[in-house]
């Protein structure tokens, strides 16, 4: 199963696979020469195809935990000052993406979307202490009946391009649902209340919708 927002690129990238398939047995006169293009452009679209993948996650709904929003690696669990929305201390746990995680977005937790806001920046690596401030990023805060309002913030990095928010203010979040799609590589943040029970420990490995995050 694919992500939606990869359709238009799986698209072009098959078209042009094909193509070039064709036009090697054509062109390329050595027999081992040519399987070795052919194979290489089988790896790259298979490398397409895997980056759009969006496996089904099932999830049993409840207002008392908070999931991981992504695949990746949890490489930040501090508290942190937050200046845009909070204006107070928050405690972030940032999930790190490289390009070969899966790289749908999903809602933490289920509520109602009290903010979404897109900020276009820079595109520093997504590890780097500003990237959270200065990349281009995109603001959506949760409000949960146990937890109260949490953040989530998609970052861009390096690699990545375009993020994609489906978060609209007013809106009801279902926790495990689509919230939104980072092109190739970037990391998340979560602002948690400060004394919120946080169940990962840096450098573990979390699954989008799988992997809790907290609980009350």
């Amino acid at each position: 199963m694919f992500h939606k927002e990869g359709s238009k690129i799986i698209l072009v990238a098959l078209v042009i696979a094909v193509a070039l398939i064709f036009l090697s047995d054509y062109l390329v006169t050595l027999a081992w020469l040519r399987t070795t293009v052919q194979v290489i452009i089988l790896i790259l679209l298979l490398l397409v195809l895997q980056f759009f993948r969006n496996p089904s996650r099932p999830v049993a709904v409840t207002d008392h935990s908070i999931l991981a929003p992504v695949d990746g690696k949890v490489v930040v669990i501090e508290e942190v000052y937050e200046p845009e929305y909070f204006k107070d201390k928050r405690l972030m746990v940032s999930i790190f993406m490289s390009p070969i995680n899966v790289h749908v977005t999903r809602y933490a937790l289920s509520g109602i979307i009290k903010y979404s806001k897109y900020h276009p920046g820079k595109y520093l690596v997504a590890w780097h202490p500003k990237a959270s401030l200065e990349n281009e990023r995109t603001t959506v805060v949760v409000d949960n009946p146990i937890f109260g309002e949490v953040m989530y913030r998609q970052i861009a990095g390096a690699l990545a391009k375009r993020i994609v928010n489906y978060a609209k203010v007013d809106s009801q979040a279902i926790q495990g649902d689509d919230a939104g799609f980072i092109k190739f590589g970037s990391r998340v943040d979560l602002y948690l209340p400060l004394g919120t029970d946080i169940q990962v420990v840096l450098n573990q490995k979390a699954i989008g919708a799988k992997t809790l995050i907290a609980q009350k």
